[in-house]
């Protein structure tokens, strides 16, 4: 494997050749190219189309006071030789535009809106530059991640920009839901085009849960972040809380010892599993089938209170620690734990025989909400949606961090795209979370679970992620002085997967949006932050 890696990263190197300005290997498995803006597009071209690489994340960061510029990074991620390439360009404050890549690789849409509005770099030919996390009543010239704003203060409200698509002909009814919806949920605003019952488009409207949890984060200690990541999502707090860990520990060129590294893993899979099983409840209340309901919430809440009985919380907060885990679990709690899974197999068998059986439960989930392979690899769908389209990636396999490259589990994969095809990904990854938790505690090794960190240069770089249970979760890190955070960024799973919703509902009826919409199980403000 290293002797492949050492080849395709030589190979790339030559054939940019003058194209870039340095080649670097920052870390292991992490490479950065450094280009010039006029030279961005075409590199970021033939890492995608040549090599095959798949977009990662993308970062803008205001860089003014230490690097001159405003800088940004589109990492991409090689999942058949395990790394990572980092594109950086420098953009200046006096020619803050940058070339748009939206129209080439849809997946960029959002990344470059998000920069227009947060940091006031603007994509030349973006096919789209309607506000995104700034809703359009805000002030196009305050741009809230650039160093000198001050989150104090209150910005003044404008003439709204905001815009949706426009409809010519009587036949055509609009049909608007939400922001704020008859359930306690989050709120979104979906703005439906339909022909009878019948969906011709959707205008999907997010980001009314902006906290600025990134700007807040900014001269934050380390230490102090790591309960900011931790609560980012109330049902993906671990698997923020270990990204970010990640990046720290990769920051500081930290090992963490090998318990803990199970032990992460271990809690990872637990959450997978209260999320999994609950989902398939949830996806049975878009239809209507009550058993389905309520035996999921029966599960879901024996996985509940077995969190909290071994680690003192439900949602399985306060576990990570910078270098390793909080604490430590004994026999006792292996006992509770494998008794308990037991249980929850038998259970979740039952409920699984009587939904796939449901001949009527069936017809309601498939050929209902169908995403494309190719949609789902335009826009960089990932987890179960991306799994259930037919795109093979897990980052557990691809890109393996905690223990993962010492367990065996088989990633399902389906390719009929439908809510059918998502809801079958999740009940085989239950049953292979239970597979890899037995696993671990045949393979857990003795020894510690923590290591305390070396003291961290200011402007270290380090990433974070986690295959959450609803896929990648990716943090991106730059210190500052006195380990504190200079720069995070976050791109959860739903973040990424959002813009397939919008997708997959036309050509349904409308009573079907519920049902589409549960199985794919996005949370809002994971994706805003």
């Amino acid at each position: 494997m290293l002797k492949n890696k050492k080849l395709f990263l030589t190979r790339i190197k030559q054939q940019l050749g003058e194209k870039i300005l340095s080649f670097t290997i920052r870390q292991p498995n992490e490479t950065e190219i450094v280009v010039k803006k006029d030279q961005l597009a075409e590199v970021c071209r033939f890492l995608c189309q040549e090599k095959e690489g798949r977009l990662f994340t993308m970062v803008g960061s205001d860089e003014r006071e230490f690097a001159g510029s405003f800088v940004l990074y589109y990492v991409f991620s090689f999942d058949e030789t395990q790394q990572f390439i980092t594109v950086k360009t420098m953009t200046p404050e006096e020619d803050s535009t940058f070339p748009s890549l939206a129209a080439e690789f849809p997946a960029l849409n959002w990344y470059e809106r998000e920069v227009k509005d947060l940091l006031g770099l603007r994509p030349q030919g973006h096919p789209d530059l309607r506000p995104l996390i700034l809703h359009g009543d805000w002030p196009e010239e305050i741009h809230p991640l650039r160093k000198e704003f001050d989150v104090s203060q209150n910005a003044p409200r404008v003439k709204s920009r905001e815009s949706f698509m426009q409809y010519e002909g009587d036949e055509v009814t609009e049909i608007p839901v939400g922001p704020i919806h008859a359930g306690i949920i989050e709120p979104g605003h979906f703005r439906f085009g339909a022909v009878g019952d019948t969906v011709l488009y959707l205008d999907a409207r997010l980001f009314f849960t902006h906290r600025g949890l990134e700007k807040a984060s900014e001269g934050m200690p380390l230490s102090k972040a790591l309960f900011l990541a931790e609560r980012i999502c109330g049902v993906c707090a671990l698997s923020h809380a270990v990204s970010f860990a990640q990046a720290v520990e990769a920051a500081a060129a930290v090992e963490i010892p090998l318990r803990a590294k199970y032990l992460r893993t271990l809690f990872l899979e637990l959450e997978r599993l209260y999320n999994h099983i609950g989902d398939v409840g949830n996806i049975c209340a878009g239809f209507g089938f009550a058993v389905g309901v309520s035996q999921g919430t029966i599960l879901r809440e024996e996985l509940l209170m077995l969190n909290e009985r071994i680690a003192g919380h439900r949602y399985l907060r306060g576990i990570v620690d910078l270098g390793g885990v909080r604490f430590d679990i004994a026999h006792p709690d292996y006992a509770d734990i494998l008794s308990t899974l037991n249980k929850i197999e038998i259970g979740f068998t039952e409920l699984v025989d009587i939904l796939l059986s449901h001949d009527i439960a069936v017809d309601r989930m498939s050929k209902t909400g169908i995403l494309t392979l190719k949609q789902a690899n335009d826009l960089e769908v990932v987890g179960v949606a991306a799994r259930a389209s037919g795109r093979n990636i897990d980052i557990r396999r691809d890109q393996p961090y905690a223990a993962y490259d010492k367990v065996s589990f088989t990633v399902p994969v389906y390719t009929e795209g439908d809510v059918l095809a998502r809801i079958r990904v999740r009940i085989d990854e239950v049953f292979q979370s239970i597979s890899i938790i037995r696993q671990i505690f045949i393979q857990m090794p003795t020894g510690d679970v923590s290591v305390g960190l070396p003291p961290i240069s200011p402007y270290a770089r380090g990433m974070g992620w986690v295959e959450s249970s609803k896929g990648e979760t990716v943090h991106w890190l730059m210190t500052g002085p006195n380990e504190t955070v200079e720069r995070y960024r976050v791109r959860s799973a739903t973040y990424s997967n959002w813009p397939a919703v919008a997708l997959a509902v036309p050509g349904n009826i409308v009573p079907d949006f519920p049902l589409i919409n549960k199985s794919f199980e996005l949370c809002y403000a994971c994706c805003d932050r």
